[in-house]
């Protein structure tokens, strides 16, 4: 990948941690955001460090504010000459089952500002020094079937704002193309737990007869893919929306719950 810098949105845990772990073994430096997880954000760039010997540092800031956002890419560049890749990795979900007519307002707009509003966001700040460079990897998270606005019963305002990236990336992919930038988006499936920040090697033995595929899904399924979008030599890829998902139907195991 040669010197390239990434920033990942929430990259202190989860799939953002494991995606961290994958870029950085791949040379690539890394701005780690996080909102809250302090410690485990210094303990990532202290590890990524350490064993990969690439620049990297972690930086607080909440995407669901456009001011947060200035601030993030003004701190990563007094560090670094280029943000060449972004993973909007970051976007807050509320577990609790709830319909759209009980939503309080700022719940629906912490939702919305934080799975679409802070792709607009960060990418608008962005994109302008990637056209620049003539080079960028722009790279959003959704979920299965989210191309299809599907309609998904409790979840109203993050799948709106999901099926509204779906379509932002889409065009984003159509804009940017001329000036060598790609934009994609990977739709996890149903990954949950400890199993975010796990390696495939890790669920090899694993059985998990709801999965098509019989193994759990790992955070590295997701990295792995995070990361060939990454590569230089995917530059014939964009505008692409793609499930990783073992084979589940994510949304039909939630209606056949209901």
């Amino acid at each position: 990948m040669g010197d390239k810098t990434a920033l990942i949105t929430g990259g202190a845990t989860g799939i953002g941690r494991r995606t961290a772990l994958q870029l950085a073994a791949e040379g690539i430096n890394l701005i780690i955001n996080y909102r809250n997880s302090k410690i485990e954000a210094e303990e990532l760039v202290a590890e990524i460090t350490k064993r990969y010997h690439t620049k990297n540092i972690c930086i607080k800031g909440d995407i669901t504010q456009y001011e947060d956002c200035e601030n993030i890419v003004s701190q990563a560049m007094n560090v670094f000459s280029s943000i060449d890749i972004i993973v909007h990795n970051a976007g807050p979900y509320i577990s609790e089952r709830k319909k759209m007519a009980d939503y309080e307002i700022h719940e629906w707009n912490y939702m919305i500002n934080g799975n679409l509003n802070a792709v607009f966001y960060l990418s608008n700040l962005l994109i302008p020094s990637m056209r620049k460079r003539k080079w960028g990897r722009i790279i959003t998270v959704g979920f299965d079937r989210v191309e299809s606005a599907p309609g998904w019963i409790y979840r109203s305002a993050f799948a709106a704002a999901k099926s509204g990236l779906a379509s932002l990336t889409k065009t984003l992919a159509l804009e940017e193309a001329e000036y060598g930038i790609t934009v994609n988006m990977v739709c996890p499936g149903d990954i949950i737990g400890d199993w975010k920040e796990k390696a495939i090697e890790e669920a090899r033995n694993e059985h998990d007869s709801s999965v098509p595929v019989g193994r759990p899904g790992t955070g590295e399924d997701i990295s792995r893919v995070i990361s060939f979008l990454a590569n230089d030599h995917s530059s014939f890829i964009t505008g692409s929306i793609i499930p990783i998902t073992g084979g589940k139907d994510v949304l039909g195991k939630i209606y056949r719950e209901k």
